[in-house]
């Protein structure tokens, strides 16, 4: 056998070309089982161990992306070593296959790179606060940076030159490459000042109407922040405009605990009037009022007392208005409501009056910060209020409808 394999040797040598196929395919076979070992082997260890630790729920990601590139390393070394043994092959060509080999091998680390710093925000996003502090945005810069060495490292291997000949031209490049990456520097910029400032996070609620944006923050990258609307439609906003444009985030509404309630009740001026005995003695008899009533019933007749003869004339006289009433039932009302906040600013006031009326606003704020709870609560305030108006003997102000002007006309004495 060994005088065989001997014979064969000898023949070879003697056609040099079939001898340089023959070692070429060797090499090919060799890189190959180096791969095929590297990926069955060694990569089904490292994969055993990774389950052994914290970052097993993450070993398929590893196992699929980053090790799977750096096993592709392996062939190349192999390649780019083997290469200068095959004979009889131009110095050329090994010194272009062994420069194509260094530069794959660079380019396949920077892919496995940037594998590894997906992973590692991967990993950060599990933890509880990682939405309070993204670094995705960072982890793209790294992402760049890992690209532009790479490619300056593939460039100079495959000229088979220095890397400090093309650094040193790049100075002159300098204004061509800001230029260039002015929309990733200001970004970086952006996402710097986000992050320290803390003004948006993952899961905040955001409106910016200028860009069609209402909805919660799904995504902070480093170019762009991704809202998905209410709607479900997804919005994707520059990161620089948070910097230079207003938005509004709901964030401190959602951590006080309270959402705020401001409308207005538009009042008919003209059913203002005051409150006579008989409906005194009938709102006396509502909860609410009780205690008011009586208290302002003893302030009065110690003010008009105190006037003697003036106090004949009613014009002097202080006297109780369905309008104050009913604003002092509605500062009660909120005060016993179970799902108001009653720890925030509670307000009922009037506006100045329009051609729509008198606006009378309830400011509070709900218990609530659910949009369905909140619009529920609101409603069935308003509800009450607008039902319970006529007690008071006060209307609410709306344009006349086409209902009115019917009814009007067919009142008229003309059509009597």
């Amino acid at each position: 056998m060994p005088q065989t394999l001997a014979t064969w040797f000898d023949w070879l040598q003697q056609h040099a070309e079939l001898f340089a196929l023959a070692a070429t395919a060797l090499l090919l076979i060799a890189a190959w089982l180096g791969n095929w070992l590297v990926k069955r082997i060694l990569v089904r260890a490292l994969c055993r161990l990774i389950d052994a630790t914290a970052l097993g729920r993450n070993a398929q990601e590893l196992d699929n992306a980053l090790i799977r590139r750096l096993a592709n390393i392996v062939p190349a070394l192999i390649l780019a070593a083997g290469v200068g043994l095959v004979p009889h092959l131009p110095d050329a060509l090994v010194t272009v296959t062994r420069n194509v080999c260094s530069a794959f091998i660079v380019l396949t680390g920077a892919l496995a790179l940037s594998t590894l710093l997906d992973i590692a925000n991967t990993l950060y996003q599990l933890r509880r606060d990682a939405h309070l502090r993204p670094v995705k945005g960072y982890l793209q810069v790294l992402k760049i940076a890992v690209f532009a060495v790479a490619a300056i490292l593939m460039v100079a291997t495959l000229l088979d030159r220095s890397p400090l000949i093309l650094l040193s031209g790049l100075g002159a490049m300098a204004a061509v490459l800001m230029l260039i990456f002015q929309d990733t520097l200001l970004s970086l910029v952006a996402s710097v000042q986000i992050t320290s400032s803390d003004i948006v996070r993952v899961g905040d609620w955001i409106e910016m109407p200028q860009l069609n944006a209402d909805g919660d923050v799904i995504d902070i990258a480093l170019h762009t922040v991704t809202v998905q609307n209410w709607d479900k439609t997804i919005t994707s906003i520059p990161t620089k405009r948070f910097i230079t444009d207003p938005f509004k985030n709901w964030r401190g509404m959602q951590e006080c605990g309270g959402r705020r309630i401001k409308r207005c009740l538009y009042l008919d001026q003209t059913s203002i009037g005051f409150l006579d005995a008989a409906h005194i003695a009938h709102l006396q008899r509502f909860t609410l009022l009780g205690q008011y009533l009586t208290h302002k019933h003893s302030e009065l007749n110690s003010w008009n007392t105190a006037l003697a003869e003036a106090s004949q004339l009613p014009a002097n006289t202080r006297r109780l208005t369905n309008l104050g009433t009913f604003r002092a039932y509605v500062e009660h009302y909120l005060r016993q409501h179970p799902q108001i906040h009653q720890e925030m600013t509670q307000l009922v006031r009037q506006l100045e009056p329009s051609a729509d009326g008198l606006p009378l606003e309830l400011y509070c704020f709900t218990n609530t910060t659910a949009w369905g709870s909140y619009e529920s609560v609101q409603a069935d305030i308003f509800d009450h209020l607008l039902a319970i108006l006529p007690e008071f003997g006060l209307r609410v102000f709306q344009h006349p409808s086409g209902a009115d002007m019917r009814e009007w006309r067919s009142a008229s004495p003309a059509n009597a």
